[in-house]
């Protein structure tokens, strides 16, 4: 036994012995932190196999670079290499205790979330135990010290330090294919860090992080207040006139944004076995008081939920690739519905998403854009049954939300975002009590028993606010943000609009989602414009009275008389009441038929086209450039996120403060009782 202990402590004693040895104990701390301080949420084998063993090729890369020094350098340097990696690892368990994210270079740099919330109580957010990632150097240097271990003076071939680099760089590429096979696209959709650090690791997520702020910085460098002239100059040739019977017919009232989740237009007084999938949103849709739009189209890229959210509340369009929120949300000045209803109309601002709050970024966006609340997944009691897939089930959600929205101050701007109506479309079976459409397309197929679900969780929701007095007095405004079946399911897609087959411009018809404005007393009825989300600001807007030429919008009010009617989609595609433009063919939009341009028709396009494409290409400049920081309009003030928190402690000290010195929340109205009670579900998890 002495003899075996003997060979195995001379092994360490030589330079790829010690080497292996600091590499595994990197190994091992950094998969403990993954499992103990990180959320990651892998899920199946792939993804916990890929969470075990991503440390290892950048530790082989980083701990492989002291091999090409020689004698006590090399020992020293891995020493060292440890200790920064083991400070990388320390800093962002510490962060994301904070704020359910990773350290980016951007906030490293500045960000005033570090400095004032960060900066100011890390000891209160330091434990003890975070120090344990400090404790194989600790180790490591006393048996060097006490020779326990001894310094192998001899020099380490080139070679094997040259194979070592080169397997290192062979296990990541291997490591990214098996990533990009469970989640393609996983670093052009970068909606959650977590994804990366799961997929690939914390080095490689530094690296990625890195490689995007040189890029954001060079743009954002390179960009000056001249930028603007362009921008200015298209949107003052493109501005419309609000229309006089609903400008501010609808000022002073509360606003209601329902998020509703991956749900199309087709979905609206669709029957699966005679019965209707959303009875609640058909009434909803056709109500005298609704202005509902049946030719209104989501024009999301790969941000999806983020590109909507972009395009709803700031009349931006989302990126060409990536997520705007993501990569810019941080950093970026925007003029958003938040801040610009709190500013110009005294709104209170909220929003409400029963997930992590670092999904897309939402965490810091939502500071950019003015957000005043941000309830997230810390705000809400969660079970196991609570939740499935993306977050809680939506007759939780709405239901919970209630002690929150009780709170806030009158008027208020409140967004709620559903999650269950979101792919893979699982439910459990106690919730389903609807029949799934018989495609044979097991994706497809659940799509409508979801979507039912969140109709039935949308009918409690609007019972509570009548019972509550706020139905009469607010603008509830529903919109689908994006397609909850893809293209990818054509003969799926065929059954459901009943064809035998679709051509590429059913499927840009196919991409409608809703969009429903509804107000007591407000004239309703189906409008016909042909519009897209990047209209529904300015539409808000003037419905509120509330002025806004002078900020920057690139949607046009879907009420005005002279608007433009040619909807971009993020491709570079488009389609008009009279073409549809899909690749490099049109087609007439009343009859779907391809047709052969003729040289008027050909210049009509070609306008169109050009409209498409400098709308988009200034769109993205104003965010690459990070523009609106040189502009400001006149009753608009640049948002200060100093000024806001989301932390559970301090936002519910400022809703008990409001409480008391604006007393015009539906809590303090009822005089303090509690209207929680009032809201009535089924969800059988509350039972």
């Amino acid at each position: 036994m002495a003899n075996f202990v003997k060979r195995k402590m001379n092994w360490l004693n030589t330079r790829m012995g010690f080497f292996l040895l600091i590499v595994v104990l990197f190994w091992i701390k950094t998969y403990i932190a993954y499992q103990t301080e990180f959320t990651l949420g892998a899920k199946g084998s792939v993804q916990q196999f890929l969470l075990f063993v991503n440390p290892v090729p950048a530790a082989l890369l980083v701990f492989g670079i002291a091999l090409y020094f020689r004698g006590r350098l090399a020992y020293w340097l891995m020493l060292v290499i440890d200790l920064l990696e083991s400070t990388w690892i320390f800093a962002n368990v510490v962060y994301y205790r904070e704020f359910s994210d990773f350290l980016s270079f951007g906030i490293m740099k500045g960000s005033s979330d570090v400095q004032n919330n960060l900066g100011k109580s890390l000891a209160q957010i330091t434990h003890l135990y975070d120090f344990f990632v400090y404790l194989d150097i600790i180790i490591l240097i006393v048996l060097l010290l006490t020779h326990v271990i001894r310094i192998d003076p001899r020099p380490f071939k080139r070679r094997y330090a040259l194979t070592i680099s080169v397997l290192s760089f062979g296990l990541m590429f291997a490591e990214f294919g098996m990533a990009n096979a469970d989640r393609s696209g996983l670093l052009t959709r970068t909606f959650d860090n977590n994804y990366i650090v799961k997929y690939l690791g914390l080095n490689e997520y530094a690296a990625f992080n890195a490689y995007q702020t040189q890029k954001e910085s060079s743009t954002r460098a390179s960009a000056n207040a001249s930028d603007m002239k362009s921008v200015l100059k298209y949107l003052k040739q493109n501005r419309v006139s609000p229309n006089v019977s609903y400008f501010g017919k609808e000022k002073g009232k509360n606003v209601f944004i329902i998020h509703l989740e991956s749900f199309q237009q087709f979905l609206l007084d669709y029957k699966v076995n005679g019965k209707e999938v959303t009875p609640t949103l058909n009434k909803f849709y056709h109500s005298k008081n609704t202005l509902s739009f049946d030719n209104f189209y989501h024009q999301v890229a790969q941000g999806k939920t983020s590109d909507a959210e972009m395009m709803l509340e700031n009349s931006l369009f989302g990126l060409p690739q990536g997520s705007a929120m993501t990569t810019y949300g941080t950093q970026n000045t925007f003029q958003a519905a938040p801040a610009i209803l709190s500013q110009e109309a005294g709104y209170t601002t909220a929003a409400f998403h029963g997930d992590v709050p670092s999904f897309w970024n939402r965490d810091n966006t939502y500071k950019s854009w003015g957000y005043q609340y941000f309830f997230s997944s810390s705000y809400y009691q969660q079970k196991a049954n609570y939740s499935i897939g993306y977050g809680l089930k939506d007759k939780i959600f709405f239901k919970d939300s209630v002690k929150y929205l009780q709170q806030l101050p009158q008027p208020f701007y409140a967004k709620l975002i559903t999650l269950t109506n979101h792919y893979p479309y699982e439910l459990d079976k106690k919730n389903i009590d609807f029949p799934a459409t018989k495609t044979g397309d097991k994706t497809v197929d659940p799509y409508v028993q979801t979507a039912h679900y969140l109709d039935q969780a949308f009918a409690e929701f609007v019972s509570y606010l009548k019972k509550a007095g706020l139905y009469k007095n607010s603008v509830i405004l529903a919109y689908g943000d994006h397609y909850g079946i893809s293209n990818n399911h054509r003969p799926a897609i065929a059954q459901l609009l009943g064809k035998k087959k679709v051509t590429s411009f059913d499927l840009a018809q196919f991409q409608k989602v809703p969009l429903m404005i509804h107000a007591t007393g407000l004239k309703g009825g189906i409008n016909h414009t042909y519009g897209g989300e990047i209209d529904v600001l300015p539409t808000l807007l003037d419905l509120l009275g509330v002025k806004n030429t002078d900020t920057i919008q690139f949607g046009q009010d879907l009420l005005a008389k002279n608007r433009n009617q040619t909807v971009a989609f993020r491709n570079g595609n488009f389609v008009s009441p009279t073409y549809t433009k899909v690749g490099g063919t049109v087609y007439d939009t009343k009859t779907g038929k391809v047709l052969k341009l003729t040289a008027a028709q050909k210049k009509q396009v070609d306008q169109m086209q050009n409209h498409v494409t400098t709308e988009l290409s200034l769109s993205d400049r104003v965010i690459y450039g990070d523009l609106l920081r040189f502009y400001t309009p006149k009753n608009f003030k640049k948002v200060d996120k100093s000024d806001f928190t989301y932390k559970l402690k301090p936002a519910m000290e400022r809703l008990a403060e409001a409480q008391k010195t604006e007393k015009t929340s539906v809590l303090a109205q009822h005089h303090g009782k509690s209207t929680v009670d009032d809201y009535k579900t089924d969800a059988p998890e509350l039972k």
